[in-house]
C-alpha cells in the first residue's frame, strides 16, 4: 500500500509515523549479509546519512543506531535506554553519499537478512543533530520557520529513553504527550520537556527525564 498502512479498522488511540524515500531525506536499503569482515552496502540517499538504523529480520536482536554525532565506532539501541557503547558494528567508518560499512557478527552474519532506515539533514526539512544541556532551557535551532512537527531525543552519555513528540498529539507551552520508543508502556502526559520554537524546539529544565541536565549530551532527529 502507498497511501496507508493498515486497511481495516482500529481504535482511534493508535498513531503512524510514515517516511517517504527522498533524497537527501530517507532511504531505506535491505540487504542479506555475506558474513565478510568489513562489507560496504550501496544506498541511494544521494548524501552522508547522518543517521542509520539496523535490524536483522531473520533473528532475534537490537535496533543499532548509528548517529553521526556519536560516532560509527559506537552504537545506540533503539529498544533499549542504555548509553551509546564501543560496538565496532560499522569497523569505525563514517558512511557516504553512496555506501555504509557493515561488519560481521553485528549487521553482517552470513545468510541473515537486514533493513537499514538512512536519516540525513535537508534544510527547512529535516535535522539530525545533538546538544548539550545546560540545566536550564535553551533552544535547539534546527533551521525550520514554523517550528518541528516530530521530535525524537536520545541520552547517550548515559542511560536515558528514546522519547517521542509529534505535533498530531501535541507540542505544546506546557505538557506533551510523548511515547518511550524502547518501551512498551502507554504514552506519558504529565511532563513539560520541549515547548514549541519557531526555528526548531526548545528544552525545558524538566529534572525528571533530565533531557536538559547540565553537561550531559544528548542526540536528536527533528521534522518541521
Amino acid at each position: 500500500m502507498m497511501d496507508a498502512w493498515w486497511d481495516g479498522a482500529l481504535p482511534s488511540d493508535y498513531q503512524a509515523w510514515m517516511w517517504k524515500r527522498a533524497p537527501s531525506f530517507f532511504d531505506v536499503v535491505a540487504y542479506t549479509g555475506n558474513g565478510t569482515s568489513v562489507r560496504n552496502i550501496t544506498h541511494n540517499l544521494g548524501v552522508e546519512p547522518e543517521m542509520i538504523w539496523f535490524k536483522v529480520r531473520t533473528d532475534v536482536d537490537n535496533w543499532q543506531v548509528y548517529h553521526k554525532d556519536v560516532g560509527a565506532d559506537k552504537a545506540s539501541f533503539l529498544d533499549n535506554a542504555n548509553a551509546a557503547q564501543t560496538w565496532g558494528f560499522m569497523n569505525n567508518t563514517a558512511p557516504t553519499s553512496s555506501v555504509f560499512t557493515t561488519t560481521s557478527g553485528y549487521i553482517n552474519s552470513a545468510s541473515q537478512n537486514y533493513i537499514a532506515y538512512l536519516f540525513a539533514s535537508l534544510d527547512g526539512v529535516s535535522k539530525v543533530g545533538s546538544y548539550t544541556g545546560n540545566g536550564s532551557t535553551q533552544n535547539i535551532d534546527c533551521g525550520f520557520s514554523s517550528g518541528a512537527r516530530f521530535v525524537l531525543l536520545k541520552k547517550t552519555s548515559g542511560t536515558g529513553h528514546w522519547l517521542l513528540f509529534d505535533s498530531e498529539r501535541g507540542i505544546v507551552s506546557g505538557n506533551d504527550p510523548f511515547l518511550e520508543l524502547n518501551r512498551t508502556t502507554a504514552e506519558k502526559t504529565t511532563f513539560d520537556i520541549i515547548d514549541p520554537y519557531s526555528n526548531g524546539f526548545t528544552l525545558t529544565n524538566d529534572t525528571t527525564y533530565g533531557f536538559n541536565a547540565s553537561g550531559e549530551t544528548f542526540i536528536f532527529y527533528a521534522i518541521a
